[in-house]
């Protein structure tokens, strides 16, 4: 990347530059006669010079070039022009005058026009650069950056500069060629005014630029205090917990205050120079049209200079200021961009960046099979100039397992990300099957190596497209074009290239599904599904599966397979030991395993209008409440529920079990649910708030007559019920009929659950281990209808949420080894990959991984020395030195190293 500015601008966009400068030219030949123009108008057509009588004709479009006297007085005549009387020579003179106000807006426009395209081009060439160096850093200098400056800086550092390059060169040209034509002109019509404006001018660029002086070393702490801001911001928002945990929200408030104090004392200083700087420069723009009417006034009234040359030079100088005033606020522009670009190329320079080639698209690399790892001397110092690894050497079959074992600050860590390449050694060498894997390509690195550490990040997507993300490294497959976007399509390669983006397609299929060892989509997920059956994480995504919608999902297969479902387990259902645990819905009839709502409703809502807290502020659910009499009903039930929420949680500390189990009211609603029985004691139930209305009908619909038991849904509450029912599904309008999925037992409900699909109904509350039981029905029957993976795949498509928040941490961890499994490395390093598990079951898991990945080898950093027993060799470590290298049973025997990490504590 260029370190400064205008090598950036030059090196990318001088020719687009150049090619804007012929209209610039044009348009100052424009403004001149624009200026020029006028004098003609008074003097000759309106107070009528050279018309001496009615017959009387002047010449229009005579073009000649009249130098003033101290200029030598010459005269050139361009154009003889043609004869015009008096009162079509001002139509015509007019008439161009507008011409050249057109055709000179139609020139800026196209300037602006041109250079807006420019600098947004040169913005995106500026970000994607900034990203492709993100990418390019060495593994060890994400210690010294925060992610959210990093986003910050490309983000919004680097805005000011793609507005600033199509400025760069093409504005001083065009508002310096324009000041200069207004100049010009004004000494060409009277040289003592035009050294009156000259003075003025060069005034103001003299002290305005002097002011500013100050402003530039405001924005650039305005700037750094604002990134720095961004980057606390986040800390917090990463540390929340232990901002939680330790009781110091308030000192974090403090803190982020104190740097708002900061930020407020930079910005209005910069706000009070900036509002000094502009009355300055708007008093000096006003002196000179005084100093003008003054002394031209006088020209004029001795005979000196003519009203129309007095006028015209007024008009003139009426446009000069504002392009002086656009010079000096381009040329703050320009000090204040420079500014911004080289903190920003400053914050992006890395010695050690690993270079473009490394990380070059390449189809086919050739990738090491077989053979063997030899490490040779590897050493590793970090910034402390502390040996993580000290001159440790090995030889080890790549097919093979090898266990590393050791104490805490023994190596192993930093051993395992030498091994996947994402840490180059200080010294020493490191080749598999023959290729120097230090200076291999990524193309080869990240297809023949995997790496899952203690803390693996998953992306904010779906499980499936985690799963996916190890096998896309370039487009496989080109997407199809339809014929109506070629056009746009290759438009927008030909800008992309232009702003030296990558061409690649996003919208291509990127999946190598060979790298998987599949033939294409289908068995893609087959292959998923082994995968994780050997992590121990199918029965997970089942579970998920199982709670999800199928809205994304339909199809006929789908349809079909939980239509079968639902009819087997109906027969299942109609067991004596099971039939008990379900209530299935029936039209007529009130289940009380369900809410209020969705007895009411009898279906499931599709959009946000129906969903429960939103009922109480339905019209049509309101005037179906009310002409059913059950408005005042559900009103009195929610007042009843409030109190005794109320009652019941007083003084209980938030997360307490009876919140789970009674979740009407959060802890943090309870205060405004205490107003609202405050208002209703003062006021009664008819004439609160529609707010408060609103509280009080929402707690009702949330109601399982069940679960709660809290006697308030009696038999005649019911029937109302089913009343209600019956009429809000008769006369739902129209324009509601797509907000709601009403329960079919006839067809597939897209909005509901697999779950309440296939039961179609409610699992019983109050039966003995009821979920459970039905769950290992569910689990039969799936499997015995082959509809198993069906409910897996349809799991996959589970959002993780950020960093995979909304799985636990064994899950993610889970997650990040069946991704690298499935590309099916050469070798896969694994750093204490399952510490989170307990010892049974990550002992079963590392025994299913040695056993599945049979296309590569394995090296597993142990932080449970036992579990090395599995594994073919072991390599011991200890304070970065290799200090045993051998068979399990044999170090064992010998009581050295492994033999003192096996004792008990």
């Amino acid at each position: 990347m260029e370190r400064s500015l205008f090598g950036f601008i030059l090196r990318y966009s001088k020719r687009e530059q150049l090619a804007i400068v012929p209209l610039v030219l044009l348009s100052m030949w424009v403004y001149f006669a624009s200026l020029d123009l006028p004098k003609d108008i008074v003097n000759n057509a309106i107070q009528g010079r050279g018309f001496s009588n009615a017959d009387s004709t002047a010449k229009f479009l005579e073009l000649a070039i009249h130098l003033p006297e101290f200029m030598g007085g010459a005269h050139l005549q361009l154009l003889d022009g043609f004869d015009l009387e008096r009162i079509p020579y001002l139509v015509a003179l007019t008439l161009s005058f507008l011409g050249l106000i057109v055709v000179g807006g139609a020139l800026k426009f196209q300037i602006n026009t041109m250079k807006g395209w420019l600098g947004e081009r040169m913005l995106r060439r500026l970000r994607f650069a900034l990203f492709d160096h993100i990418l390019r850093f060495p593994l060890p200098h994400f210690r010294h950056v925060k992610a959210a400056e990093m986003a910050t800086m490309i983000k919004d550092e680097v805005e000011p500069v793609g507005g600033f390059v199509g400025e760069s060169l093409i504005t001083p040209l065009f508002l310096g060629g324009q000041a200069l034509t207004a100049m010009v002109f004004i000494l060409y019509q009277h040289v003592y005014l035009g050294l009156v404006a000259f003075g003025m001018v060069m005034l103001q660029t003299v002290i305005i630029p002097r002011m500013r002086r100050r402003l530039l070393t405001l924005s650039l702490q305005r700037q750094i205090t604002a990134r720095q801001l961004a980057g606390r911001i986040a800390e917090c928002v990463d540390g929340v917990v232990e901002i939680h945990a330790h009781d110091t929200s308030n000192y974090e408030r403090a803190e982020i205050a104190s740097r708002l104090g900061k930020m407020f004392k930079i910005r209005f200083e910069l706000y009070q120079r900036k509002f000094l700087i502009k009355f300055l420069n708007n008093l000096l723009s006003q002196i000179t049209p005084f100093l003008f009417y003054l002394i031209g006034g006088y020209l004029a009234i001795k005979g000196r200079l003519d009203i129309g040359t007095l006028v015209a030079v007024i008009a003139a100088y009426k446009d000069l200021p504002s392009p002086i005033k656009e010079l000096i606020d381009w040329d703050q522009q320009r000090l204040d961009t420079e500014i911004k670009y080289n903190q920003v190329i400053e914050q992006f320079t890395v010695d050690e960046l690993v270079p473009p080639q490394m990380q070059e698209v390449v189809e086919n690399p050739r990738l090491p099979t077989g053979g063997e790892i030899q490490a040779s001397n590897l050493t590793l110092i970090n910034e402390s100039e502390t040996k993580e690894l000290d001159g440790v050497s090995f030889v080890h079959p790549l097919r093979g397992r090898l266990a590393v074992v050791g104490g805490n600050g023994s190596g192993g860590s930093a051993l395992a990300q030498v091994l996947a390449r994402l840490v180059i050694p200080t010294n020493g060498n490191l080749e598999m099957d023959g290729q120097d894997i230090i200076r291999a390509q990524e193309s080869v690195t990240g297809r023949a190596l995997a790496y899952v550490g203690p803390a693996s990040y998953l992306f904010p997507v779906s499980v499936r497209e985690n799963l996916l993300y190890g096998l896309r490294h370039h487009p496989v497959r080109q997407a199809d074009c339809p014929p109506n976007e070629v056009r746009a399509r290759n438009f927008d390669l030909k800008e992309t290239a232009r702003a030296g983006n990558i061409t690649l397609d996003i919208r291509a299929d990127w999946v190598h599904y060979e790298a998987a060892g599949v033939s294409g989509p289908e068995a893609l997920d087959a292959r998923m599904l082994d995968v994780l059956k050997m992590v121990e994480l199918e029965e997970t995504i089942f579970e998920i599966g199982l709670r999800s919608t199928t809205q994304n999902s339909l199809g006929a297969e789908l349809s079909e397979g939980i239509l079968r479902a639902r009819e087997a387990m109906e027969q299942r259902m109609a067991r004596p030991d099971i039939q008990a645990l379900v209530e299935r819905f029936d039209v007529a009839r009130y289940n009380r395993n369900a809410t209020l709502a969705e007895n009411l409703l009898f279906g499931t809502p599709v959009g946000k209008s129906l969903a429960i807290d939103a009922l109480g502020h339905n019209a049509y659910v309101r005037s179906v409440l009310e002409e059913t009499g059950l408005m005042r009903d559900i009103l009195g039930i929610g007042h009843k529920l409030a109190e005794t929420m109320v009652e019941l949680f007083s003084g209980l500390p938030p997360g307490h079990e009876l919140f789970d189990q009674f979740s009407f009211v959060r802890y943090e609603d309870l205060p405004g649910v205490k107003e609202v029985l405050a208002q209703v004691a003062d006021l009664g139930l008819d004439r609160i708030g529609d707010s408060d209305r609103h509280v009080l009908l929402t707690l009702p619909f949330k109601l399982i007559a069940a679960k709660h038991r809290l006697g308030l849904i009696d038999e005649t509450l019911e029937a109302k019920v089913l009343e209600a029912r019956q009429r809000f599904m008769s006369g739902l309008p129209t324009h509601m009929k797509g907000e709601i999925e009403f329960f079919d037992a006839t067809r597939q409900m897209g909005a509901a659950s697999i779950q309440d699909n296939i039961l179609f109904g409610k699992i019983v509350y109050g039966q003995a281990q009821a979920a459970s039981r039905i769950g290992v029905h569910l689990r039969e029957l799936l499997d015995e209808l082959g509809l198993r993976a069906m409910v897996v795949r349809i799991g996959l498509d589970f959002e993780v949420g950020t960093g995979g928040s909304r799985l636990s941490v064994a899950e993610r961890q889970k997650v990040a080894l069946a991704r690298a499994m499935l590309k099916r490395p050469a070798l896969l390093v694994l750093d204490q990959a399952l510490a989170v598990l307990d010892p049974v079951s990550e002992k079963r898991v590392v025994a299913n991984v040695l056993a599945g990945h049979d296309c590569g080898g394995v090296v597993w950093v142990l932080g449970r020395p036992e579990l090395a027993a599995q594994f073919d060799e072991v390599l011991v470590m200890d304070r970065g030195k290799l200090v045993e290298k051998g068979e399990f049973g044999r170090l064992r025997e010998s009581g050295q190293g492994l033999a003192k990490l096996l004792q008990p504590a």
